[in-house]
């Protein structure tokens, strides 16, 4: 069960009372806030009691996201790992991995094993990683294949995930009619435009998001 689950059922879980006793709210006034879609409270529930249950949203206090990650040209787990102490020792209240080069679920696993801070991932850039791997281009990616990819990320322990839901058809019309003078700068969102404008005939992109919500609500 997810915490906006748990919340609308008016139960209290532990990580809203760890959470609420960090922002110095009440468990109740916090559980109401999440069900009512003010706050958030990514938890991965593979993760050990033991890590950091970080509120986020109306009424709260500010948090900052610390972005960390791999490339292709510089593949040093050492180097995240460090990178990952450091933001916690400076008082961030979350990570990003945006590794995109090296072995991709080692990294996040050791990630998540170096920090109690929640950890958050795009799976795209795994995605579009393993299509190049195979000698494939991100946009010949199935449905199944974007899927598992998410799949795979939520089993290993991340709490909170990029997915470009704003990149609809209407969207990249407006884009392609704007006259702007560079393109879409997002990485996954631009790897997701060309996904949707290479498979638009069949236009499986909402049926990912359809099985992604039934996912989050399971």
């Amino acid at each position: 069960m997810t915490q906006l689950l748990a919340a609308r059922d008016r139960r209290l879980t532990a990580e809203m009372e760890r959470a609420a006793r960090a922002e110095g709210v009440t468990p109740g006034d916090l559980a109401a806030a999440i069900a009512a879609g003010a706050v958030v409270l990514p938890f991965n529930n593979r993760l050990p009691d033991h890590y950091r249950a970080v509120a986020i949203g109306a009424g709260l206090r500010t948090k900052v996201n610390a972005n960390i990650g791999t490339s292709r040209d510089h593949e040093d787990l050492a180097a995240e790992l460090c990178k990952a102490r450091v933001a916690a020792e400076a008082g961030a209240d979350t990570l990003m991995d945006l590794s995109t080069g090296g072995d991709l679920p080692a990294i996040r696993a050791a990630i998540i094993q170096a920090t109690d801070l929640p950890l958050g991932t795009v799976p795209v850039y795994e995605a579009a990683a393993r299509a190049g791997d195979a000698g494939r281009t991100f946009d010949t990616l199935t449905v199944d294949e974007l899927f598992a990819v998410v799949e795979a990320h939520a089993r290993d322990g991340v709490s909170f995930m990029t997915i470009h839901a704003g990149i609809t058809r209407q969207a990249i019309t407006r884009l392609k009619e704007q006259g702007r003078e560079m393109g879409i700068v997002s990485r996954g969102g631009a790897l997701t435009a060309g996904w949707m404008a290479r498979r638009e005939a069949e236009n499986p992109f909402f049926e990912f998001y359809d099985r992604l919500l039934e996912l989050a609500l399971a």
